[in-house]
């Protein structure tokens, strides 16, 4: 069987022939069908985007992803029979079902083309079998974008059914499911109920509960770093920072390659006071010029690593909006337009054809020397699968303000990170003038300075950086030379502190799961939301803590399933997940290799490990229907209060933590709150009866002028600002807070007349479908 339909009737059919040669042949007319080609997608938008360009003769259906899966209520995996998978249509897709295989009945051909990748060709698989197809027919057609040239290509180059890579997927699906459906019950029956382990997931929670093991066990040393501000008679001021001490490094401790170090205060002021007494002469001066060239356009990881710092996105976030930009966006008149390339890549390479288009936008927009003579080309990492192109826009001539009113705020954010990390690609690299001087100061000690001056900004034009938020603010030196005696203006001696590594956030822990190959781009943000859900992992402040519940797992499978819970095992495991998508090994051969061990380990497991009790801690909070002391309890949305007489008593209420300020209307505690989405504000404990709330945190530190305590106002890029609480306090005139605060009301007020007017119109519509609605009538 191949991609068109057998059965469907060709022409006229028999009664309509029999009709026509009965009437007059004068006024007989040959009515022909036009032939249709029906073509399936994953989603909606993206159907309405791809019907478009392709005309009348196509008819473009969605399958609203995956219709045939492994069953929910039972294992559905058949371990005897070589693992023959059983998959059954998922409940609540037989309409949809019976609809597409209508249309398949009535087309000529049938194309499938759900998304570029495993998960993709499964679902083609997936439908093949339910609309009759042959797989190894071409029926198959895959696009790296969705704009008319693409799809026009892709409907002229069908292919068969990738059948590695369907085995890849179902690989990956068996063993979550095998590691789903047998841990998950021990951990029921062990820990409590409700728990799941994931193969990916589980390794994922160990990482972050080891980071949080290293930041609790760390021990933090005092270190101190002495700068001094300098100038050349009356030259303008510069820092100069010590480096070397007796012709050894300075360094934070003496365990650094055994450098020396300054480890208190009396070290750092006997060193300071010794410097002031040196002669300061310029031992030499380098001057250089340093080329820092653009970074490659966005794979997966690394746009949900630049939303994370710079937007402050989650995973999830950033690929929810990545899949409305690609599907396809209304444009007025234009229609739905897909905005962007496919978001789940690992490939770092352009198309020519996009290069050129690139270059020669760039050459009009800003000059020959923004852009090189030879495109820029990225090395892509040996890792990679380069199934497909970099994310990056359909067309530059789609800047961000010609699409401002077209998108919303977070979507118009996202498309504008892609479009100046593409365009900035195809850029010159940005020119900087560096100066190094080195400085003696007698005989025991040398400083350095260093500066630099942008010369010419390249892609910096348009992009900042990965790493930065800001473009790079020039440090100028004046102009020394060799032998010039230089005046002490300042001492500058400096406490420090070692800090541990900070707990992962969205970006790092991306970044950490792709260095470590655990598993793909497109998984990390279910995974994630995944660990959260099962209450493994909590996000405070944008960084992840993992919760007694995540430690006492973790610590469980580490005693009993290590492998589970082995980076390097899973890492090795998605190595042979890419083999079978290569051919290299049969999905079965991996599958009998894991289950093995694993039912093995599994058993022991059960009857070593007895039932974990997870610790609980106890409030100082009377329940008010039994009077027991409620105890503090982890769930799906954070901490909560409950009361440990369950099931007799089900009382429970939000844990409440104190701010210690008290509130300013009516004197009770004011408490950290949160709202249904997640967010952290500030309220009085009285609530209903005190309505004082504050997005800001209280300090207990006192305003010097009026008392009243001061707020801490956090802006998105990280940086904090104190002020006064207090309205009416002289320290709140014309300070910066006030500008801030009249936005984030402005903005309030804005979504609350949104709100209104929506609500309005919905009453209205309402409203005019009653009136409209015909009469019951009256039984007689």
């Amino acid at each position: 069987m191949n991609c068109m339909p057998t059965g469907v009737p060709r022409g006229s059919d028999g009664l309509a022939a029999t009709k026509a040669s009965t009437a007059p042949k004068a006024k007989t007319r040959t009515k022909t069908k036009t032939k249709r080609t029906l073509v399936v997608v994953e989603s909606p938008a993206k159907a309405k985007t791809i019907e478009k360009y392709l005309g009348k003769k196509y008819m473009v259906r969605a399958s609203m992803g995956h219709l045939r899966d492994l069953p929910k209520s039972q294992f559905g995996i058949d371990i005897e029979n070589d693992f023959a998978p059983k998959y059954i249509n998922i409940r609540g897709k037989g309409d949809l079902i019976k609809a597409l295989k209508k249309d398949a009945k009535h087309a000529d051909k049938i194309y499938l083309a759900s998304d570029p990748d495993r998960e993709g060709e499964a679902i083609a698989w997936h439908l093949a079998f339910i609309l009759g197809l042959d797989p190894s027919s071409d029926c198959r057609i895959v696009f790296n974008e969705i704009t008319k040239p693409a799809i026009q290509e892709a409907v002229k180059h069908p292919r068969a059914i990738n059948l590695d890579q369907v085995d890849a997927q179902q690989a990956r699906r068996m063993l979550d499911r095998i590691v789903g459906y047998k841990l998950s019950p021990l951990l029921w029956r062990k820990v409590r109920k409700g728990l799941s382990a994931g193969r990916v997931q589980s390794v994922t929670v160990r990482l972050i509960c080891d980071r949080e093991k290293e930041i609790q066990a760390f021990h933090s040393d005092e270190y101190w770093t002495v700068g001094l501000k300098l100038r050349k008679e009356r030259s303008a001021m510069f820092q100069a920072d010590l480096v070397q001490i007796d012709g050894k490094r300075l360094a934070v401790t003496d365990e650094e390659s055994k450098k020396i170090a300054l480890h208190n205060e009396s070290e750092a002021m006997a060193v300071t006071e010794d410097l002031a007494k040196q002669a300061l002469t310029v031992a030499s001066v380098r001057r250089s010029e340093r080329r820092r060239k653009p970074a490659a356009p966005f794979t997966t990881s690394s746009l949900q690593q630049d939303a994370a710092r710079k937007l402050g996105f989650t995973s999830r976030k950033t690929m929810m909006l990545a899949q409305q930009l690609y599907e396809g966006i209304e444009l007025g008149r234009h229609g739905s337009t897909g905005l962007i390339t496919y978001m789940r890549t690992d490939s770092t390479r352009i198309s020519e054809l996009a290069q050129q288009e690139a270059k020669s936008f760039l050459l009009e927009a800003f000059g020959p020397e923004f852009v090189p003579e030879k495109a820029n080309v990225y090395v892509t990492g040996k890792k990679a699968q380069d199934a497909h192109e970099a994310i990056r826009p359909t067309s530059l001539v789609h800047t961000p303000e010609s699409l401002e009113k077209y998108l919303n705020k977070d979507q118009l954010k996202l498309y504008t990170l892609v479009w100046q990390r593409f365009a900035a690609s195809q850029m010159t690299p940005a020119i900087y003038d560096t100066m190094a001087i080195a400085i003696k100061a007698g005989d025991r000690y040398d400083l350095r300075a260093n500066g630099s001056r942008l010369k010419f900004a390249g892609f910096t034009k348009v992009y900042a950086g990965a790493e930065t938020t800001k473009k790079e603010k020039d440090v100028l030196l004046p102009e020394l030379e060799e032998g010039d005696v230089l005046n002490i203006a300042k001492t500058l001696p400096q406490q420090h502190f070692t800090e541990p590594l900070p707990r992962y956030n969205d970006a790092s822990l991306v970044k950490t799961l792709e260095e470590k190959e655990i598993g793909r781009p497109s998984t990390y943000a279910p995974i994630i939301e995944t660990i959260q859900a099962r209450g493994y992992v909590q996000r405070i402040d944008k960084h992840f803590q993992p919760t007694e519940l995540g430690f006492v797992v973790v610590d469980m499978l580490e005693e009993y399933f290590k492998d589970i819970v082995d980076v390097k095992f899973t890492a090795n495991l998605e190595n042979e997940l890419d083999e079978i998508a290569e051919g290299k090994v049969h999905k079965n051969q991996l599958l009998r290799e894991f289950y093995g061990p694993f039912e093995q380990t599994l058993e022991k497991a059960d009857e070593a490990i007895g039932h974990v009790e997870l610790p609980v801690e106890v409030s100082d909070v009377r329940c008010e229907h039994c009077g027991r002391l409620m105890v503090i309890k982890q769930g799906r949305y954070g901490k909560f209060l409950a009361c440990p007489g369950f099931p007799e008593c089900r009382n429970t209420k939000p844990l409440l933590k104190d701010t210690g300020v008290k509130c300013p209307k009516c004197g009770g505690k004011i408490v950290e709150r949160r709202t249904r989405r997640g967010r952290t504000f500030y309220g009085c404990e009285n609530y209903p009866d005190c309505d004082y709330t504050t997005w800001d945190t209280p300090q207990q530190q006192k305003c010097e002028k009026c008392g009243a305590f001061l707020l801490k106002h956090h802006f998105k890029n990280g940086r904090g600002m104190l002020y006064c609480s207090n309205d009416a306090c002289e320290t709140r005139i014309n300070h910066p807070i006030n500008k801030e605060l009249e936005k984030m009301r402005e903005r309030a007020e804005a979504k609350r007349k949104r709100e209104a007017e929506k609500a309005a119109a919905e009453a209205a519509e309402q409203s005019a479908e009653t009136a409209g609605a015909p009469a019951k009538k009256e039984n007689p």
